[in-house]
């Protein structure tokens, strides 16, 4: 089976995070699983615990990732964040692509899990596809107020090709 290719905005993504060999990692909305692919990849004696809420990105990420998930360095449930129960009680990073949680709604509780689960010097990165520019200062202002309210040291950065802002949490 040919490899499924990633697309640019997703490698730029992992690569800021540098995925370490021993992290524990939380993936947000893991979709058609092509984050969870490289970041396995990268992973030796580190984990993976990738959530959707979708049935659909569940089983997109199993299929794609099954070599992952048979050797155990990934873990694939359809749960919303607000009920996870994360195996990993203390994890080196968290991301999300694209989901809207954090600027479109309330979601104090959902970082404040975060924040107890994420260690000292760990961080959340939330990256948004900055095609509609004119979204982008909502989505960022909104964003880093979640996580600034949750107690995270916010920075940002901005890749303009792709076009990807990364909000990034460090606790």
């Amino acid at each position: 089976m040919a490899k499924t290719l990633i697309p640019p905005r997703i490698k730029w993504a992992v690569d800021l995070m540098d995925p370490q060999p021993g992290d524990s990692i939380l993936e947000i909305g893991c979709g058609p699983g092509a984050a969870a692919e490289l970041i396995c990849e990268r992973l030796e004696s580190g984990k993976l615990f990738a959530i959707d809420r979708s049935e659909s990105g569940v089983d997109r990420t199993k299929r794609r990732c099954a070599k992952y998930v048979e050797s155990g360095r990934l873990t694939v449930r359809q749960i919303d964040l607000a009920t996870l129960r994360v195996p990993v009680k203390r994890l080196h990073k968290v991301f999300a692509f694209n989901v809207n949680l954090f600027w479109v709604r309330k979601c104090a509780d959902e970082v404040a899990l975060l924040h107890e689960r994420v260690l000292p010097g760990g961080a959340v990165y939330l990256f948004y596809e900055a095609a509609q520019r004119e979204l982008v200062p909502n989505i960022v202002t909104k964003a880093t107020k979640s996580l600034e309210e949750g107690g995270f040291r916010v920075s940002l950065v901005e890749q303009k090709a792709p076009p990807v802002v990364a909000i990034i949490g460090k606790r």
